[in-house]
């Protein structure tokens, strides 16, 4: 009933614009399509999405992985740079699953903002196309949120969720590892999405500029570099190599120290080489204008070393020159070692 004295209120009054998510949609579905693999049945625009477990699969095990970006959105918004930042949270869950030898099979996000602009979401969701397709998975749905009151004027928040399956004789979890194996480290493209809490400190400690020159691109291009995705070059080294990818470890929140003993017994550790890889400018940038000490380097940063894969040593030589043919810059970054009382499951040298 419509009292005739009191303005007859809609959901557009209220902040909310249903015609502009429903224009998001639409912009949303050819990207969605260019991710589109055999098994999905049903995907954008339905109230669930269907998917279909291939049948290549003989004892297919689900392995599933959700995550953010964490404040390096905050950067996105002051610097206007939303286009990369989807690539970054497809990333986060897809080698996430992948270090249990998951393929990744599908991806769903979760987008929520107080005002949709939809050229801002659609780019931001455009990455999120472009993180399915280097991962090959499916872009098969996901959750536009538009909350107004909930965050200020140009903000937003983003999860994913990625799904994967893996044989459940060839899961990859680490207990072959032994002592004396060797552990190479794949180069990451810059900080990824972890540290920037840090890394944002740094920067109003120092007043740098976005657009200052950075050894020949500008700081923002190198600070929001998207996080690599690893899924197709470490799904082919399993197919090739079966056993001998003995562990693999995400270097994610954590950094270095945190991360590799995830995949170790609690009797080895990880004994790394300092001077085995390059650490990449952005680091010792950090490092220096903050101030920070070498272990609290290791422990926030990936500090140039994305992927982590422990290897028998007597494959190792092979196994980085296949890598190297994929394309990939790979360092020997250290070996597997029986843990000591006095040291942490994870030293550098």
């Amino acid at each position: 009933m419509i009292t005739s004295n009191i303005k007859s209120l809609n959901y557009l009054d209220s902040g909310v614009d249903i015609d502009a998510g429903e224009n998001l949609v639409n912009r949303i579905k050819p990207l969605a399509a260019r991710t589109k693999r055999k098994e999905v049945l049903k995907g954008i625009g339905g109230f669930g999405a269907l998917f279909e477990i291939s049948k290549n699969f003989k004892e297919p095990v689900l392995v599933s992985g959700t995550d953010g970006v964490g404040t390096k959105l905050r950067l996105a918004f002051e610097w206007n740079r939303h286009n990369t930042v989807g690539i970054d949270l497809v990333a986060m869950s897809v080698n996430d699953i992948l270090v249990q030898g998951a393929e990744p099979l599908f991806f769903l996000d979760y987008f929520a903002c107080g005002k949709l602009s939809v050229d801002i979401a659609a780019s931001v969701i455009e990455g999120i196309a472009k993180g399915c397709e280097l991962a090959g998975c499916a872009l098969i749905g996901g959750e536009t949120a538009e909350m107004p009151g909930m965050y200020p004027v140009g903000e937003y928040d983003l999860a994913g969720f990625a799904v994967g399956a893996v044989e459940k004789d060839k899961i990859i979890n680490g207990e072959s590892i032994s002592e004396g194996d060797a552990i190479l480290g794949l180069a990451s493209s810059g900080a990824h999405s972890n540290g920037y809490s840090l890394i944002r400190k740094v920067l109003e400690h120092t007043g740098a500029s976005p657009e200052q020159d950075f050894h020949g691109k500008s700081l923002s291009d190198v600070i929001m570099a998207p996080t690599r995705i690893y899924v197709k070059q470490i799904l082919s080294l399993i197919s090739e190599y079966g056993n001998s990818i003995k562990g693999l470890a995400h270097i994610t929140g954590g950094g270095l120290l945190d991360n590799i003993p995830r995949v170790l017994s609690p009797d080895l550790s990880a004994k790394l080489f300092r001077d085995s890889w390059n650490m990449p400018n952005l680091f010792s940038w950090l490092q220096k204008n903050g101030n920070i000490s070498d272990e609290e380097m290791y422990r926030v940063f990936n500090c140039g070393i994305g992927m982590v894969i422990v290897v028998p040593n007597s494959d190792a030589d092979d196994i980085i020159k296949t890598l190297i043919s994929y394309g990939e810059k790979v360092s020997r970054i250290g070996e597997v070692v029986r843990t000591k009382k006095d040291l942490p499951q994870t030293y550098v040298l």
